[in-house]
Parts: structure tokens; sequence; C-alpha cells
């Protein structure tokens, strides 16, 4: 509205001024949320189901190579002639590491590796393949599975290990590393699925497997005299830790059992 007053001087009222000076505020339109069908397809190609399904599609796959390979074969044939000296050394520890993942059993990766490169690189090779092949499977199973699986955990055993190797990381896995008894695979992946860190994992391993890979790599080394002391002596580590293993298994089940 405008005004007149004396001077004959036409004003704008206050109300109509403040009208003209207010700017509009734009309101921010809500979040746009993709439904297409790829927005649907990536959802469900990363949920966790999917990511276990690969997962087990992976290590199926893994078993299926193995079983067409046939890596004991090292045993008998012995390592391609192309390859010597420290480079025959990295292959190994490489394909030591995916057969472990692949669910070769150690014992027979760690016979091979004595036989091939004698005890002391037999058991440096063996160990570099141990690590990683473990932390190759820790993190298939961390990335992949652990998700899924542990909505799973409700059984009172498994309760009680995913606690002691949530808790007790480090400890526990020396044990599981020490005690033949437990599968490698299976020590791996209760491991990726549970709440225990890289470091202790991977520590673990490597200190707790010396042991037995020593003993394998020098039964391995010296397997063409059986009767010699180092070879039987090698028998002992590998026998004696698996009768303590299975005492000491005996008389912590209650334990477990209370959890």
């Amino acid at each position: 509205m405008l005004d007149a007053n004396r001077s004959g001087t036409v004003t704008a009222s206050p109300r109509a001024a403040a009208t003209e000076l207010t700017v509009p505020t734009a309101v921010p339109a809500p979040p746009v949320r993709r439904t297409g069908f790829t927005a649907r397809c990536t959802r469900a190609a990363l949920s966790p189901y999917a990511r276990l399904s690969l997962l087990l599609a992976l290590l199926g796959a893994a078993a299926g190579c193995v079983l067409a390979f046939e890596p004991q074969r090292l045993l008998t044939h012995g390592w391609p002639p192309q390859l010597g000296g420290a480079a025959a050394a990295l292959v190994f520890a490489a394909a030591y590491g995916l057969c472990t993942v692949a669910f070769v059993p150690r014992p027979l990766l760690n016979l091979a590796a004595g036989a091939l490169f004698g005890s002391q690189w037999g058991l440096g090779t063996a160990l570099t393949g141990t690590v990683l092949g473990a932390g190759v499977a820790f993190g298939l199973g961390r990335v992949l599975g652990q998700d899924a699986l542990r909505p799973l955990l409700r059984g009172r055993w498994l309760k009680a290990a995913d606690g002691q190797l949530s808790r007790h990381g480090f400890r526990s896995m020396l044990a599981a590393r020490l005690f033949p008894g437990v599968p490698f695979w299976a020590a791996n992946y209760c491991a990726a699925v549970s709440k225990m860190g890289w470091l202790p994992f991977l520590l673990a391993t490597a200190l707790g497997s010396i042991p037995n890979t020593a003993a394998y790599a020098v039964a391995g080394a010296r397997a063409s005299a059986p009767t010699s002391p180092a070879f039987l002596i090698a028998m002992a580590v590998i026998a004696v830790p698996a009768l303590v293993g299975s005492v000491v298994a005996w008389r912590k089940r209650h334990h477990l059992r209370a959890h």
C-alpha cells in the first residue's frame, strides 16, 4: 500500500515494504532413494548371505582345483627343475598358502617343504606359507562370512568358543595352533567369525605353528633315514603335543559346557 505525506512524496507502508523485501526460502527436496533394478541388484549382491554364498563358491572352486592338480605329487615327483633357490622357496610358500585355504592338510605340505628344501629352508618356507594362508582365510571369512554367520552362533558350544576367541584371542589361537587335533582351516574361519583382531591372530599363528611345522619339516628332510635320531625326535615332537592337547581338551570339556 502507498501512503502520501504532507510534502506530496509517496512512500510505501512498512507492511508493504516488508512484504516486498521478503525472499521466499527454498525448501530442500527430500533425498531420492534409488529403487531401480541396478540399485536392488547392488543391495542384494552386498547382503551378508550373498557374500557368504560367494565365500562358499570360492572355497568349493579352490577345493576342486586341488583335487584336479593333486599337489601331493610334490612328494613323489619333486619340484619343477626350472625353479631353484630363493625363487623356488617363494613360489612354494605362495602355493602352500593357497593350498591351505583350499583345505589341503598342512602336515602333507610340511613334509613336502622339508623334503624339497631341507630342514632349515623347509621350516622357513612352510611358516611363511602358513601365515600367508591363515591371513587369506581370515580375511575371506571376516569380509564375506562374519555378518551372516555371527547371528547363527546360538548353540552353547558355539557361544563358548566365540566368547573364548573374542576375549582371549591370542592365547586361544596359540593353543589351537599348538594342538594338532584342531584343523587349520577350521581355526582360521572360526577366528574370522569371532571378534579377534588381525595382529593377535597372525602372531599366535606364527608362534604356535613353529614346533609342529619344524617337526614335520625335519621328518620330511630325513624321511630317507627313518631310524636316524633326528627323524625319531621329530616324530616324538609330533606325537607328544597331540597327546597333551587331548588330555587338556578332556579336562576342559566341563568348563565349556558350563558356559
